[in-house]
């Protein structure tokens, strides 16, 4: 719980002046008003791994906050290795008081060390209303609220330049088979089908679980992300056999896989939406518009597109989702504000704020439509909403970070040998078992 004021200002009073936008008692949001400057004199540290124009949007996300309750912030770019640089700023006593944390596996590490505090009633009421179940369950370990999702991922969208695609006379496609046909197709064009940013390991787990979701099931799926069956099993096999498909296939991979391995994330768009186009698409999430928009200038729906990740085999189409989990730490030195800055986070007012910069979706289903800036992003948002809690959490973000979240480790590096080298599934899934067997403990 958040600690009462030791001024006058106690409980409800105290973050009413601080926000200007709840009422006590029932908790209905009121007139933000201009805000009261409650927490003037007090600093906010904040880390997460956005960096770019991801770090540029957020911080307009937090001088919102400042302009509402005079309290300073500071954001602390992590890089991917947020569980080690954390517990590193623990153990030297110079913990942030919050915490953009994204992977489910590393908030469940965090609040199984004792590391975060449990999210106070109020911003527990803003929650409830404002978020579906599905995103109250991945932000609680064992029944307790932790983590509040302030920014949501849909990560089955396949972006391409609607220009490629028509100078190679093809369309979107709607099977896998179809996508690899439709790759190869446009590689005769001139151009690579796919930018593939491999020395992000991330992305190459998102690649697999989309693959493995629709083509093995959500059952099957829910039991690997638990770890509840081993990588082994012969679907996991299967899944890293049909990727490997279009790994192993030169045509379609810009700069084959030795080039692939070098590209990260914001160069995997640039090959496909720079001024020097080298592939025609580009697998990843939604993020990918804001990449396209800010760093590209392209007009979302125009310049660039997407096409949902399509079914594999007789499977349905896959809907994968991620997100960024802000937490309270209990050792930070002004969890108070903190935990004030969560509250805020908590209303659709702060998540306009970034979907009108662009590159952002948004889990709070109360936020207005109309906030974000163009007709593909609006779809994108709906879909992710809509689909409630049938939408399946990243695998790899559900797993220990040692397995599922850590640089040069686990199933990032398995995956990055696998794409160096995809011609040897059965021995790429012994391997992810060993290092999930080591991660799990079991």
């Amino acid at each position: 719980m958040m600690r009462r004021r030791t001024t006058l200002l106690t409980g409800c009073t105290a973050l009413v002046l601080a926000l200007g936008a709840t009422a006590c008692g029932a908790g209905e949001p009121v007139a933000a008003g201009g805000g009261d400057k409650a927490l003037d004199g007090k600093t906010v540290s904040v880390a997460g791994v956005w960096s770019g124009s991801e770090q540029k949007n957020f911080q307009k996300v937090l001088d919102a906050f400042t302009e509402k309750t005079g309290a300073t912030t500071e954001f602390v770019s992590t890089g991917d290795n947020v569980s080690t640089v954390v517990g590193s700023k623990i153990e030297g006593g110079n913990a942030p008081d919050v915490v953009m944390v994204p992977q489910v596996g590393v908030l469940k590490q965090f609040a199984e060390a004792g590391w975060l505090k449990p999210l106070d009633k109020k911003v527990q009421g803003t929650v409830e209303k404002n978020f579906a179940e599905v995103w109250r369950n991945y932000g609680s370990v064992d029944g307790t609220l932790y983590g509040l999702y302030f920014k949501a991922a849909h990560k089955s969208t396949v972006w391409y330049s609607p220009e490629a695609l028509e100078q190679a006379g093809v369309t979107p496609p709607k099977t896998y088979d179809a996508l690899l046909k439709a790759g190869r197709t446009v590689s005769d064009s001139g151009l690579a089908a796919f930018s593939v940013a491999g020395q992000d390991g991330w992305t190459l787990t998102d690649w697999f679980e989309n693959v493995y979701l629709s083509q093995a099931g959500p059952e099957k799926y829910d039991a690997l992300a638990a770890h509840e069956i081993k990588w082994t099993d012969p679907s996991v096999v299967e899944a890293l056999t049909t990727l490997g498909e279009l790994f192993e296939d030169e045509r379609l991979v810009s700069g084959g896989r030795k080039e692939a391995l070098t590209t990260d994330f914001p160069g995997s768009v640039e090959k496909v939406f720079g001024p020097e186009p080298d592939a025609a698409m580009v697998y990843e999430g939604d993020f990918v518009a804001g990449v396209a928009k800010d760093q590209f200038g392209k007009d979302i729906g125009t310049d660039a597109d997407f096409f949902p990740f399509p079914p594999v085999g007789d499977g349905e189409a896959p809907v994968v989702s991620g997100g960024d989990a802000a937490v309270v730490l209990q050792d930070g030195k002004n969890a108070e504000a903190g935990m004030a800055l969560l509250e805020y986070l908590a209303t659709p007012e702060a998540a306009a704020v970034w979907a009108e910069a662009g590159g952002f979706l948004s889990p709070n289903k109360e936020l207005d439509p109309g906030s974000y800036g163009d007709d593909v992003t609006r779809a994108t948002a709906k879909s992710l909403i809509d689909a409630g809690d049938s939408v399946r959490f990243d695998m790899s973000d559900q797993a220990p970070a040692a397995f599922g979240g850590t640089q040069g480790k686990g199933e990032w590096k398995i995956l990055q040998d696998f794409l160096r080298d995809p011609s040897d599934p059965e021995k790429t899934a012994a391997e992810l078992e060993k290092a999930a067997a080591k991660a799990y403990g079991n």
